[in-house]
């Protein structure tokens, strides 16, 4: 008998960027790992730094459903909103197939809603305000469909710890080793409600110190610039754009209509899963009448 099979997907967060064991990173996903049961837990990250909801839906998940997980994580799209493709009807449309894909094979499913990057990092308003619209449909997106599939949703893109300098690394964006604990703790708290997990909690309580501010400082002037280089080479001539228009509606007074423009473009996409789902209801029940005989007919039934 085999014990509990737990598969994490996503990008760097999940992958954990900003916990460092080793040569390598462990992250949530990891920690949550150990305490999901008394018994034996089978364990595969399939999670990759940079990774989007194309990448999860192409690569990762044909690989996450062949192992045919009891508990599967699906933490991802804030790689989405740094590119000039960002297109919230495809990111919906992907993880609803994502989401869909593992619940029909009974897999319980774990989400989670993340802050926008613009702020972490501390970007001026006018740039920050475009990411943090994009992030803010992104995370609704995530709570419709998690609510449509009973996934255990965390709620993670806002509260104390998003404030809290000890709960992240050094370059801002990824949790620090304390950070990542509190994550493995909150997703534990809803396994335990639901009955799924059955181990000991993870510690919240970090093994090494929290990064000193001096840290910070020297990713930025180092590191941190390669990495907002490589992120957002697509993505920057669009988001000055979106900055002068930030500003434009600033000055008139009408910086609420690219808040309704938003909230609009993800109701549509919610909605057009919906007339896809129930399209999807109307073709299977079309296909049943045409395999069914027809009353009176003398055409046997096939043999079993």
């Amino acid at each position: 008998m085999r014990g509990l099979r737990f598969v994490a997907l996503g990008d760097s967060l999940t992958e954990g960027v900003g916990d460092p064991v080793g040569d390598g990173w462990r992250g949530w996903a990891a920690l949550l790992a150990d305490g999901l049961s008394r018994a034996d837990v089978d364990f595969t990250n399939l999670a990759v730094s940079g990774a989007q909801t194309r990448d999860v839906l192409e690569r990762q998940l044909p690989a996450g459903l062949a192992l045919r997980p009891d508990v599967v994580s699906v933490v991802v799209g804030v790689n989405d909103t740094l590119r000039c493709t960002f297109d919230i009807h495809a990111v919906a449309a992907r993880l609803d197939t994502i989401y869909a894909a593992f619940r029909a094979q009974g897999a319980v499913l774990l989400t989670a809603c993340l802050p926008d990057p613009g702020t972490m990092l501390g970007l001026p308003g006018a740039l920050a305000r475009p990411l943090a619209r994009r992030q803010r449909a992104v995370n609704a997106v995530v709570h419709a469909l998690s609510e449509r599939y009973g996934a255990l949703h965390l709620h993670a893109a806002e509260g104390a710890w998003t404030t809290e300098r000890a709960m992240w690394s050094a370059d801002r964006l990824h949790p620090s080793e304390r950070g990542h604990r509190q994550l493995a703790v909150r997703f534990h708290e809803l396994l335990v409600e639901r009955a799924v997990a059955s181990g000991v909690a993870p510690s919240a309580e970090p093994e090494l110190p929290a990064p000193a501010k001096s840290a910070s400082l020297w990713w930025l002037a180092t590191a941190g610039t390669g990495w907002v280089v490589r992120r957002c080479t697509d993505l920057l001539p669009q988001l000055v754009t979106l900055a002068v228009d930030e500003m434009r509606h600033r000055a008139r007074g009408t910086s609420g209509r690219l808040d309704l423009r938003a909230t609009h473009a993800v109701s549509m996409a919610l909605a057009a899963l919906s007339v896809a789902s129930g399209e999807q209801h109307v073709e299977a029940a079309r296909a049943v009448r045409r395999v069914r005989p027809r009353r009176g007919s003398s055409r046997s039934s096939p043999r079993p």
